[in-house]
């Protein structure tokens, strides 16, 4: 891979190794540190830093020496005191993030200080981040320990590249939103360029979580936020698939297979294996393969569950009486099962090293990877990677996000011990081929998206953003331009401005009523209309009456309901063509029904039109009533000369032949305009653009694919604009 920026900055709560007090280094745990590091070797990435928590609370007078040596290992550690260290990591990371976003709200702690801490931990990450960032260096932040720390860095940085990626599940809005917190911990992120998850699911609850809490959307999920392009993308992580899948060609492996193989005596294997922890679903493992055991005596003395749980959280009281619960379930079923030469639960309280891992893959027949909820579970791909025997089966969680690529598992919902049970007794079932085709399968795509693809995909993805950007910042009203448009318009001898209304020339408001124009606008137009030669259109979906209302005294010019009534200043009010309105009784019964089924809507009716709005409506069940309501009117419609417009937050249905183009272009032919200048927020102003000739200077408001030549960020943008051409300097 090619890279084009210097340094990569990667930040993670923790240091690929931990510190002892001997200032010995050993390799941390876990996927993040194993994957990352791999990524790191294998894609031949030579100027990094990795920053994050050594692992240890170290006494103050070795920070010196450690740094030094974590440096020649390019780490640089963040020391953080161990009272602080507590409730950032215990507190806040563990006792209200970790439950919150795998779906446990009852385990929550909501805590103030907790709270302020973790705010106090991501302000010290950013300040060592600070220490190394460079205007061609990317920064990779990882996880939910630092989910304020993007924004941190884009205050002390504005043009920084910074990407994160979050390797836990994000919660649905409806478990999100009880976040005291959840305001600032959204705004956090959102000083990213790129925001990355496992699969589309959580990807799909982070953008709802946007919509229903800041009121942001996206578009294809690119947001506009402050100005900058963010992109939300789905990355699936990936393995080193070809380190477990030759592995056992290892001597040593292939050894402790052996010796595994030889202590069970030809009995079948089931193999679980996990971090000590309430997500991972341990305890329903051991319902299930009790069950097992009662239903099928012929079981007995010929299968066993091999289950290592991996300590974790100790000191936890929840855990401690987690880990004494299992304790006490496998003694049970031991004692009521088990024989003199057959113990049906052997159960190991510690890690595994690679090589006894990647064994105890490879003696097992069915493995039991059954998480209640988990981010992705990078021990499925392991097992799967690691058969090249092409046999094995694996019984999956369908809520780890693996099981979106590892379809050819057997797929269960882990709450149910009947589901877990079934499957165990199917696995053993399935003859040597059918599990030969499933591994393969999953094998194959393993392997092409392995843990090099994702952390490439990651990076390329995070430095096109950047390409965006730049093009987006290029149609931008910059300074320059606006100099350049305001020349252009003292310059010319006919000038026509063709201004949409809401959005455009006012903020977009809840209520059709709530947006009259201010004092301010009023004076702006009245001076541009006072400028000789200067013809100014308002171009608008408003009613006539609105308008005329509203801008009465103004020399302006009127094109009101998208195209319907034309009025030029000083004259009557006339419409393009005959048309009817008979259409709008039938079309308001039948959006009378979804404004019962949606509240915060209402329609809108105007002369010779009529418009469902939902500006205010939950945005979600928003989608779901709109997308009913237009299937029935596109139906009901089908043989109606009228026209079904989509605008925004709007579904309108209106005279069909009648457009803003078409009647901006009436204006046109009344005179050899040099300068013409259109600008709208909506799609409704495509047709505008569309059809004006190719010299006019077209705006959009806002972000998203459009006809026109420039965009602007607001409504602000074009006032001031506006207000440029009465400075004739």
């Amino acid at each position: 891979m090619e890279n084009s920026f210097k340094r990569l900055i990667i930040v993670a709560n923790r240091l690929p190794f931990t510190i002892k007090s001997d200032l010995s280094f050993i390799k941390s745990p876990g996927g993040l540190v194993s994957g990352l590091t791999t990524f790191l070797k294998k894609s031949k990435i030579k100027d990094y830093v990795w920053i994050g928590w050594p692992g240890s609370h170290l006494n103050k007078s070795t920070f010196k020496i450690i740094k030094e040596k974590a440096k020649r290992l390019k780490n640089h550690p963040v020391f953080i005191p161990a009272k602080q260290f507590d409730k950032f990591y215990n507190g806040f990371c563990n006792k209200v993030l970790w439950p919150l976003f795998h779906g446990f709200p009852s385990h929550v702690v909501y805590d103030e200080s907790y709270w302020e801490t973790y705010i106090e931990v991501n302000k010290l990450f950013c300040n060592e981040v600070a220490k190394y960032v460079t205007l061609d260096s990317i920064i990779w932040i990882h996880d939910y320990h630092l989910l304020l720390l993007p924004s941190m860095i884009r205050n002390l940085f504005p043009s920084a590249t910074i990407g994160f990626f979050l390797h836990i599940p994000f919660p649905p809005p409806e478990l999100f939103m009880q976040l005291p917190w959840r305001r600032e911990l959204l705004e956090g992120l959102l000083g990213c360029d790129l925001i990355g998850f496992h699969i589309y699911e959580y990807t799909a609850n982070f953008l709802r979580t946007l919509s229903r809490t800041l009121g942001i959307d996206h578009k294809t999920g690119l947001i506009l936020y402050q100005d900058r392009l963010i992109k939300v993308e789905t990355f699936p992580m990936g393995i080193d698939f070809e380190l477990f899948y030759n592995a056992c060609e290892k001597r040593k492996i292939k050894k402790l297979v052996k010796n595994i193989k030889n202590q069970l005596k030809g009995k079948k294997i089931i193999f679980s294996v996990d971090r000590l922890d309430y997500t991972k679903g341990i305890y329903n493992r051991l319902l299930a393969f009790e069950r097992l055991l009662l239903k099928r005596p012929d079981f007995h003395e010929k299968v066993v569950l091999i289950m290592v749980v991996v300590p974790s959280r100790e000191g936890v009281e929840h855990y401690q009486r987690m880990k004494k619960q299992l304790e006490e379930k496998i003694s049970e079923i031991n004692g009521k099962f088990g024989k003199i030469h057959w113990i049906p639960v052997l159960y190991y309280y510690r890690s595994l090293d690679f090589e006894e891992l990647v064994a105890h893959y490879l003696a097992t027949d069915v493995i039991l990877v059954t998480p209640l909820k988990d981010g992705m579970n990078l021990i499925a791909k392991e097992f799967v990677a690691s058969r090249k025997d092409k046999r094995g089966v694996i019984i999956l969680s369908e809520f780890a996000g693996s099981a979106k690529e590892l379809g050819e598992a057997f797929i269960v919902n882990p709450n149910s011990i009947d589901e877990l049970t079934n499957a165990i007794e199917k696995a053993f079932e399935i003859s040597e081929e059918e599990q030969k085709e499933r591994i393969s399968s999953m094998q194959e795509r393993l392997k092409r998206y392995n843990i090099i693809k994702w952390g490439n995909d990651f990076l390329t993805t995070l430095e096109s953003i950047n390409e965006k950007k730049f093009k987006f910042s290029t149609q931008l009203l910059t300074p320059p331009l606006i100099d350049e448009i305001k020349e252009a318009f003292h310059k010319s001898s006919n000038k026509i401005l063709f201004l949409d209304y809401d959005g455009t020339l006012v903020p977009l408001v809840s209520k059709p009523y709530l947006a009259a124009p201010d004092k301010e606008l009023k004076n702006l137009l009245k001076s541009l209309s006072e400028i000789p030669n200067t013809d100014i259109v308002i171009i608008s979906g408003r009613k006539k009456e609105d308008l005329e209302k509203w801008f009465n005294g103004l020399k302006l010019n009127f094109i009101c309901e998208h195209g319907i009534f034309i009025k030029r200043y000083n004259k009557d009010w006339e419409t393009l063509t005959n048309l009817s309105s008979d259409f709008k009784k039938t079309i308001k019964n039948i959006m009378e029904v979804y404004v019962d089924r949606l509240p915060q809507s209402f329609i809108e009716e105007k002369e010779f039109s009529i418009v469902f709005h939902y500006r205010n409506a939950d945005p979600e069940l928003a989608n779901l009533r709109v997308a009913e309501l237009i299937d029935e009117l596109l139906i009901l419609t089908g043989n109606m000369q009228v026209n079904l417009i989509l605008g925004n937050k709007v579904v309108e249905v209106r005279p069909a032949g009648i457009d803003k183009g078409v009647a901006a272009n009436i204006f046109l032919r009344e005179k050899p305009y040099d300068f013409i200048l259109a600008a709208g927020d909506d799609t409704t102003d495509e047709d505008l653009f569309i059809n004006l000739p190719e010299n006019t200077i077209t705006i959009k408001i806002g972000m998203g694919r459009s006809s026109a030549k420039y965009s602007a960020k607001s409504y602000i943008e074009i006032r001031n604009l506006l207000e440029s051409f009465l400075k004739n300097e």
